[in-house]
């Protein structure tokens, strides 16, 4: 029997997938084409810095001069889906040679609105034209340098038509990300175009209604994703410089969630400079994001507690960043992956100990296998996943794949004294399939420099037998060998380090596993502590130290 809550969240989902098909139809007519135009302004009210884009920006992926290229081929090459999205998106615009003459760039631009300013899906998909529209209005200077009269007016009639669509459906989107882009957007033609002063106080209310909804108290996304964090910190920090460019007050509440932001991304920035792969994220390099956040000369306070539910323990060479939060609530959870308890260990600033990372761009196979509890560094019983997945297609065609199960981490305890840094939990997701309660502790040993954690099982009843797996994903690249002993296995980093792993389980042993975590599938190795649940109590002990 389902409960109300899904009853519910399914008949929107049937309202919202059905007003999607009616868009499409509607925006391919000519009385749809027709509404979006509006008043053309005869000119940019000021010039916003380009260089507010250049965090969004894959500088060595795009590289490269306009006038080398042909703008009368630009359009009619075969590409892929996603080399179309990069193409559309105009992201590359940061990318070119200042330089060069423009007279290419506008001819592409011209081409594209002869092709393309009639509503077309692919094209004219919200993240697609909010990054198109926000490329062309920061690179607005170069573009319309020493151009022609014609070109000047279609140039900024095109921005104002596909904007003037953003707003009108704004009050549709679902989407928390696409959100934050429309409203960028919005705020941007605001602030140039003064005919359109409306879109920027529009989009103030909006912002503030989102940023009451979208992040915890500390400033961290109710999706508990890192990846999102990052990205809303560039869209805030872009919406906070182009109002400080305009010569506008930056409103309070944006000052605070963006100094927040900051902080909770400084906290759980991995020595690498990338993201924990906890909850929907992937590898991203933030050095160029942090030397973007330099330029401002922004100083980021060191948050004095941990945030998002993610913890980190830190001590000389060893570095884990700890998973102990509640899953978010069912309309943060498409990108959630079922790994509660779950961590990522640093020697050395090496990554040893990692989860799967998030397939989002790979497949739908891959998007699903890395939500999986066995994808995560974390304990699994019976082969099962902790958390379970919306099956339903119209409920993931409205909402992308929701949790269907929910648990509660329970126990929450952290220290940090003279002998150790410690972090304790449990959590009740096995209690119904099979009354267990699960409880990790995970210590940095500061007296004898390694790394103790400890996996406790407690059963309710006795009606069967339980297989449990401990998996520990090594990060790819990196080795194990079994010992003699059995019960003992060496992590090989280089020809000059290596790591003892040690358990009291005689059920170890190494398994092949896949990596998702940069955006593609990479073949890995897996330790894994498996044994069979008999009693009303199991303890495993494990242990990582320094071989010397």
């Amino acid at each position: 029997m389902i409960s109300l809550k899904t009853a519910y969240y399914y008949i929107l989902a049937v309202k919202i997938n059905f007003i999607k098909i009616f868009k499409k139809v509607y925006f391919t007519t000519r009385f749809y084409k027709k509404s979006l135009i509006s008043k053309v302004p005869n000119q940019f009210f000021f010039m916003p810095n380009p260089f507010l884009m250049s965090s969004f920006s894959n500088y060595k992926k795009f590289a490269f001069q306009i006038n080398n290229l042909d703008p009368n081929k630009f359009w009619d090459q075969n590409y892929s889906y996603k080399e179309n999205s990069e193409l559309h998106n105009f992201l590359w615009l940061s990318s070119i040679d200042r330089k060069d003459d423009a007279s290419t760039l506008r001819k592409i631009i011209s081409l594209w609105n002869i092709k393309n300013l009639k509503y077309r899906s692919l094209i004219w998909e919200t993240s697609i034209l909010s990054k198109r529209i926000m490329s062309w209005i920061l690179n607005a200077d170069i573009i319309l340098k020493n151009s022609n009269f014609d070109f000047k007016r279609n140039f900024i009639e095109s921005i104002v038509i596909q904007t003037n669509h953003l707003r009108k459906n704004f009050k549709y989107e679902i989407d928390y990300q696409k959100k934050i882009e429309v409203i960028t957007v919005l705020i941007l033609s605001g602030l140039v175009f003064k005919e359109y002063e409306d879109n920027y106080e529009y989009s103030l209310k909006e912002l503030e209604k989102l940023i009451a909804t979208f992040f915890d108290n500390a400033g961290f996304p109710l999706t508990r994703n890192p990846c999102d964090l990052l990205n809303y910190t560039k869209y805030l920090l872009l919406i906070k410089e182009v109002i400080k460019d305009a010569q506008k007050y930056v409103p309070d509440n944006l000052e605070n969630i963006l100094e927040k932001n900051l902080e909770c991304l400084k906290q759980i920035t991995t020595p690498n400079n990338s993201l924990p792969l906890f909850n929907g994220s992937i590898e991203d390099d933030l050095t160029n994001f942090y030397n973007y956040i330099n330029h401002f000369k922004i100083k980021i306070k060191k948050p004095k507690i941990s945030l998002g539910n993610i913890y980190v323990l830190k001590n000389k060479k060893d570095i884990i960043y700890f998973e102990a939060g509640n899953p978010p609530k069912k309309n943060f959870s498409s990108c959630y992956q079922s790994g509660p308890l779950s961590f990522e260990y640093y020697f050395d600033n090496q990554k040893i100990i990692t989860n799967s990372g998030f397939g989002v761009n790979i497949s739908k196979k891959a998007r699903l296998l890395s939500r999986f509890t066995s994808s995560q560094s974390a304990l699994c019983l019976n082969d099962t996943s902790i958390v379970g997945f919306e099956k339903s297609n119209m409920m993931n065609k409205a909402y992308g794949f929701l949790i269907k199960r929910d648990f509660k981490v329970l126990g929450l305890e952290h220290k940090n004294d003279t002998n150790e840094i410690q972090v304790k939990a449990g959590h009740d997701a096995y209690i119904k399939n099979f009354g267990c309660i699960h409880n990790r502790s995970i210590s940095v040993d500061k007296i004898n420099n390694k790394v103790v954690g400890q996996d406790n099982l407690i059963r309710e009843s006795l009606n069967s037998k339980i297989k449990y797996d401990i998996r520990f994903h090594l990060y790819p690249g990196l080795a194990a060998v079994q010992t003699l002993g059995g019960n003992t296995l060496l992590i090989q980093i280089n020809k000059n380090k290596a790591l003892l792993f040690s358990t009291n389980e005689r059920g170890l042993k190494i398994e092949k596993s896949i990596f998702f975590g940069r955006q593609k599938v990479l073949d890995n190795h897996c330790i894994v502590i498996s044994g069979i649940m008999e009693n009303d109590k199991k303890t495993i002990d494990w242990e990582i130290i320094k071989k010397i």
